[in-house]
């Protein structure tokens, strides 16, 4: 038994951190025990039990929306609008540039397409047009696809809602926060219709290839401050899943923390001027 206020059992502890793993590629550490126990308690709360051996049961037996609400409440989303925005610099100075470039040398009429996962609350992916509309001019005759993901049911909803606080907009000039933005009461803004529109989110487990499969031929995915927190396995795989979303040349952005030196050899890393993106090489490039 797990009596209210208690913590979890080193071995409930050890079967719910495995459980968890095998179904997003998330680990959690022993220095995440506060962390996991007090969410974990809350969850069985709500279940109507303070026995985990009850709730772990359910779990087990697939009831989707315990497990839903388990992902939810186990997945960190910090994060704000314009974050690590040299990487937005590059994207479009050098990366785009080359990606147009493709596109001209073989006929390609389609879309541009970006994905940003995971998207948490849509901080990030509203940046990414913020930025195109504003800086990128082949974006008034280029039709641009702007996809999102995240595993968190939660942060889609919101993200859809697009309502932001003062912490989400710390960064965003005043100037865009009135042309991008409309007030709300509580000192919160909601972003405009148009951009809202513009972005398409679904939920996404980057270590499933099953969900990744919705995505094809994609010219740029980022996907920044999430390997973190996989181990080298769940890496691994989610590297592998982008390499085969994104069309030959495209680029991927991870996170100023993350290195893909230390996970897989399938991507060319490219120095630009900006920073640092993987490329999916081309047929025959050398690596």
């Amino acid at each position: 038994m797990t009596g209210a206020g208690q913590s979890l059992s080193d071995t409930d502890f050890d079967r719910l951190r495995e459980y968890v793993y095998k179904r997003t590629g998330i680990q959690f550490t022993s220095s995440k025990r506060y962390f996991v126990d007090k969410r974990i308690l809350g969850l069985m709360a709500a279940f109507g039990t303070d026995s985990f051996a009850t709730y772990f049961s359910a779990l087990r037996l697939g009831d989707e929306g315990l497990i839903q609400k388990l992902v939810n409440e186990l997945t960190v989303n910090e994060t704000y609008f314009l974050r690590e925005d040299y990487q937005f610099d590059c994207l479009i100075r050098s990366v785009l540039p080359e990606v147009m470039t493709a596109r001209r040398a073989r006929g390609d009429t389609g879309p541009v397409r970006i994905l940003s996962l995971p998207s948490s609350t849509g901080e990030e992916p509203y940046s990414i047009a913020i930025r195109l509309i504003e800086e990128w001019p082949p974006i008034g005759d280029t039709d641009v696809v702007l996809s999102a993901g995240d595993i968190d049911t939660r942060v889609l909803e919101a993200a859809r809602a697009g309502e932001y606080g003062v912490r989400s907009l710390q960064r965003m000039p005043e100037g865009r926060l009135r042309t991008y933005f409309r007030p709300l009461p509580g000192e919160r803004h909601r972003i405009v219709d148009e951009l809202r529109d513009a972005v398409d989110f679904r939920q996404i487990n980057v270590c499933d290839a099953a969900t990744m499969r919705d995505y094809r031929d994609l010219d740029v995915v980022f996907c920044r401050n999430l390997l973190i927190y996989f181990d080298e396995l769940s890496c691994r795989a989610a590297v592998e899943n982008i390499f085969g979303v994104l069309r030959p040349g495209g680029f991927l952005f991870l996170g100023h923390s993350e290195s893909m030196s230390r996970i897989s050899p399938i991507f060319i890393p490219r120095r630009f001027p900006e920073g640092i993106a993987y490329q999916r090489p081309n047929p025959g490039d050398r690596r």
